[in-house]
């Protein structure tokens, strides 16, 4: 798809994956608008790109079905949804104090897992309803997994299941929408130079970064934010993981 002139719209968009994506979707001439729950970081994205930034939960109902609603306004149907949004949390099932919290557990499934499920149904709907484009397609729907979905670590379990079911609902969502022209993708990172890891102490940086056959480093969000337009651009890209990982595989 060439994204000029549509209306994009990225969720964990105020920082990290989805501010590089939103930049390079805007940079290739997308309306796009970001959502986070940040209110000044996606204030600043939003300024940066040109576009619209809402403050939104993306596991609410009502707040997403508001967000893109307010995107369908100002830049028509969402023609591409890239779902970055979530947290990743670090808690053993059972650890000192007993077991985890049940409540921790439904947080990462309510914002990784809920949360790109209902941006998705709604982003959908737009896309179902819009005008085909060029080769009868209508829109890309690309969502944001991880190698832990299978390779997860001791204190992961919420984090996984949560990337696991993003995985497993990609397939049965790209059926559903290929008679309409709408393709669904996963993309699943290994190491990202994200805010998360940059903010570990050099030590534990280097032993983790060594672990990645090639490159020894880690990924850059602008490796994610290129492949996602590679994703959007290669109409043949549809139904399938893509994992970015430089051949790592998690202990």
């Amino acid at each position: 798809m060439d994204v000029r002139g549509h209306g994009a719209i990225v969720t964990g968009g105020g920082s990290g994956l989805g501010a590089e994506t939103a930049r390079a979707l805007a940079g290739a001439g997308a309306k796009v608008c970001v959502l986070d729950v940040n209110a000044d970081a996606v204030a600043a994205v939003a300024k940066e790109t040109g576009g619209l930034g809402l403050v939104c939960d993306v596991a609410s109902a009502e707040a997403a079905e508001a967000a893109v609603a307010q995107a369908r306004e100002a830049h028509g149907p969402c023609r591409v949804l890239v779902n970055c949004a979530g947290i990743a949390p670090a808690k053993r099932i059972v650890g000192r104090n007993g077991p985890m919290a049940l409540a921790d557990f439904e947080q990462v499934i309510r914002i990784n897992l809920i949360g790109s499920f209902n941006l998705l149904r709604l982003a959908a709907a737009d896309m179902v309803g819009a005008e085909a484009l060029d080769d009868g397609e209508r829109g890309v729907v690309v969502s944001t997994s991880s190698v832990a979905a299978v390779e997860g670590q001791i204190g992961q379990a919420a984090y996984a299941a949560s990337k696991a079911g993003i995985t497993g609902m990609m397939l049965p969502a790209a059926r559903e929408f290929a008679k309409v022209g709408v393709r669904v993708m996963t993309v699943a990172p290994g190491l990202i130079g994200t805010p998360l890891l940059l903010n570990m102490p050099q030590e534990v940086q280097d032993n983790l970064a060594g672990q990645v056959p090639f490159p020894h480093r880690f990924g850059t969000p602008g490796e994610f934010a290129g492949l996602i337009m590679h994703i959007v651009e290669n109409r043949m890209l549809n139904g399938e993981v893509i994992r970015l990982d430089g051949a790592m595989r998690m202990q």
